[in-house]
């Protein structure tokens, strides 16, 4: 009885859930670094299904989670600002690489469209389900946005985005590497395009100079794709 009442406490608490988020992830990552980079242990994964499961053991609702844990959501807005910085020191490369990288863009972008309507269209998945799945590669925000205007579901993108994001983080880093053997420029961006702010915080643990390629190519996938989606949708009449 007595901690339930410590609980009832805790939870009308402003900052409870902020504070639960940021010990949620530093444990996962320590985790994460303990098992030496395994893919299953990725902190983002970890976290999440951490959370979920804390808040339907407690029966808190997402509303009153969001409302402790906004703080971090203010942040990602100067957080994605930010990453402008580290791409002004590769000034020099990147314009050595501006037309391999632009080839390398629209490729990214119509591949990871194209791949996944003829995946949907195998699995029988159509209608909403399938427009949701469309923005699957690009940042959150931009993928809501789409997701909206071309009819499909904003709530479930973003769950599609997150999938994409931590599957791309976990595994991006090995495979791209062997790939690409280990040159950051390629590695980062092609992390950013296809995973977009979860790839790009992965990027940056790997490299410096990935991680900036990685923004780069994040922020030039959201602006490509919500061009290309609608035109698709259009054009296929999806």
């Amino acid at each position: 009885m007595r901690l339930n009442a410590i609980w009832v406490y805790l939870a009308s608490q402003p900052l409870l859930w902020l504070a639960v988020t940021v010990t949620v992830y530093w444990l996962a990552r320590r985790l994460y670094l303990a098992t030496g980079g395994l893919a299953a242990c990725n902190p983002v994964l970890v976290s999440i299904a951490a959370i979920v499961g804390l808040l339907l053991l407690t029966g808190t609702d997402y509303q009153t989670y969001f409302d402790g844990a906004q703080f971090i959501h203010f942040l990602l807005g100067p957080a994605t600002v930010a990453l402008a910085v580290p791409l002004m020191q590769q000034l020099p490369v990147l314009r050595r690489s501006l037309l391999p990288l632009s080839v390398a863009l629209l490729v990214g972008a119509l591949t990871g469209i194209l791949l996944t309507v003829a995946l949907c269209w195998v699995m029988g998945i159509e209608g909403r389900t399938l427009l949701s799945l469309l923005p699957r590669s690009i940042t959150t925000p931009i993928a809501m946005g789409v997701s909206d205007q071309i009819g499909g579901s904003a709530e479930l993108t973003v769950v599609f985005v997150v999938i994409t994001g931590v599957l791309g983080a976990a595994f991006g880093v090995p495979l791209l590497g062997r790939l690409m053997r280990k040159d950051a420029i390629a590695t980062g961006f092609a992390l950013g395009v296809t995973a977009h702010g979860i790839g790009t915080a992965r990027a940056f643990e790997v490299d410096e100079q990935a991680g900036a390629f990685a923004g780069l190519g994040m922020g030039l996938n959201g602006a490509l794709t919500a061009v290309l989606i609608p035109l698709l949708v259009w054009a296929l009449s999806l």
